[in-house]
């Protein structure tokens, strides 16, 4: 047997080859372009993905109310993913005071550039992280050449970032020095307000600014994309006298003092915050990940958190059984053994013979079979649809949504702690006025799924 000798090709050569096999790897066909990474849509943590499809939305069984404003039909929605729970008083409360510190950091920053000079550094430990100018891509030196800022020009930081690395000081007596106080001074109520020895953080000045395109405006009409650029400034921080206003000659000042800022409730689904809030909180919600991205180099970025349209929410309330009066199937709202299957009013009034005299936490009760809790009581939901008697027979049935920036009047859905049965039905319609806070009106948050194969989710 003769032995098989193998020469040895030049590196080079095997190099050329391997150039040549790349460059013509298409023979001249059309493949598109093609990925530079494999796409895999990550599920949001807290969330569940909703496969969309179609299903019968509106009224199957009799019309109660006679308001002949949801007559069945079939629609259908794409996959999305929502909130297993209402948002709760935590998540919110991590957006108040994220709002809370970037003004007062800002503050101190400004406040420090104004009064330092070359022998005397104010505030050192809060001055703005400016812009290494030794590190800069030759676009970044451009934008600052020409435009003065990285990013936007109208904000005050002017392509500086804030430092986020030193604690902020709340305890009045370790303030460091009075300009520090000074900063300060203008976060709280005046001393004409204040009372027992206390300041108080003045809640009116905790304002969120942020910018959206209108998409829908901009696809229809002419002009330019500035013309659909929509600023908003919302006041973030909730209102916690609705559980005072909303109901008169009853006692509920603990809830009022207590619901949103003590630890107890943290779990439970926040409350007093009204349609404009609940927008700004999805806003802030998809600019903390995608700056967490940003951070990590990561050049995509998420799709925007958002409120559910009302076929969404329909949709995914009915957790898969179509026809069905709740959540969970069947026309009654006990179980087989008498327990209560959603925090509601029941038997003529007797708010806590279902467990729950006002709001329970967000993981209460048996979810859907997406696994969604509370959609039927707890707390009503805010949607991004606007009411209108007619909605239902003048939109489309893919993704039916009626959205009237006129109209003021939002659909709220699922029912809540103070409702009667009829509220908590898949299929029955309300409304809410959209600067209205109300002691039972919370919300959760969608983001839509991108592309249709919804394997491994």
């Amino acid at each position: 047997m003769k032995k098989i000798i193998m020469k040895k090709i030049p590196l080079y050569i095997l190099l050329a080859l391997l150039i040549h096999s790349c460059g013509s790897s298409d023979q001249g066909e059309l493949i598109g372009v093609r990925p530079q990474s494999r796409w895999h849509s990550q599920k949001p943590l807290g969330m569940v993905l909703i496969p969309g499809g179609s299903f019968t939305m509106g009224k199957s069984d009799e019309d109660v109310a006679g308001s002949l404003s949801a007559p069945s039909r079939t629609v259908t929605v794409r996959p999305f993913y929502m909130d297993e729970t209402e948002i709760t008083n935590s998540e919110y409360k991590e957006f108040v005071f994220w709002v809370r510190d970037s003004i007062v950091r800002t503050k101190l920053a400004l406040l420090s550039e104004l009064m330092s000079d070359e022998t005397n550094i104010i505030l050192p430990d809060y001055q703005f992280s400016n812009p290494d100018t030794t590190n800069m891509s030759p676009y970044q030196k451009y934008m600052m050449n020409n435009y003065g800022s990285l990013g936007d020009v109208n904000s005050p930081l002017q392509g500086r970032s804030l430092n986020w690395e030193q604690d902020l000081i709340w305890d009045t007596s370790e303030f460091p020095d009075e300009y520090y106080s000074e900063v300060m001074d203008t976060m709280y109520v005046s001393i004409e307000n204040s009372f027992d020895g206390k300041r108080i953080l003045d809640t009116k000045k905790l304002k969120f600014k942020y910018s959206w395109l209108d998409r829908g405006s901009a696809a229809k009409e002419k002009g330019d994309r500035k013309d659909f650029i929509k600023d908003e400034i919302v006041e973030v921080y909730p209102d916690t006298t609705v559980w005072v206003k909303d109901f008169n000659y009853s006692y509920n000042d603990p809830m009022h003092q207590d619901y949103f800022f003590h630890q107890a409730y943290s779990d439970y689904p926040v409350v007093g915050v009204n349609w404009k809030q609940a927008k700004a909180f999805c806003s802030w919600r998809t600019k903390k990940k995608n700056d967490f991205l940003k951070s990590k180099k990561n050049a995509s970025s998420v799709p925007y958190f958002r409120l559910a349209i009302e076929a969404e929410w329909e949709y995914a309330a009915r957790g898969g059984l179509n026809y069905s009066t709740y959540p969970w199937g069947g026309p009654y709202t006990t179980s087989d053994r008498g327990c209560f299957l959603a925090n509601f009013k029941p038997a003529r009034g007797d708010y806590a013979v279902d467990g729950a005299l006002y709001t329970m936490e967000a993981k209460s009760y048996n979810p859907n079979d997406y696994g969604l809790y509370n959609m039927a009581g707890n707390v009503s939901e805010w949607t991004n649809t606007a009411y209108s008697e007619a909605s239902y027979y003048i939109s489309s049935t893919i993704n039916p949504n009626v959205e009237i920036s006129e109209n003021h009047r939002k659909i709220i859905r699922g029912g809540s702690w103070k409702d009667v049965a009829y509220f908590l039905e898949v299929s029955t319609r309300d409304y809410e006025y959209a600067d209205s806070a109300r002691s039972y009106i919370g919300f959760r948050t969608v983001q839509d799924f991108l592309g249709t194969n919804i394997e491994g989710n």
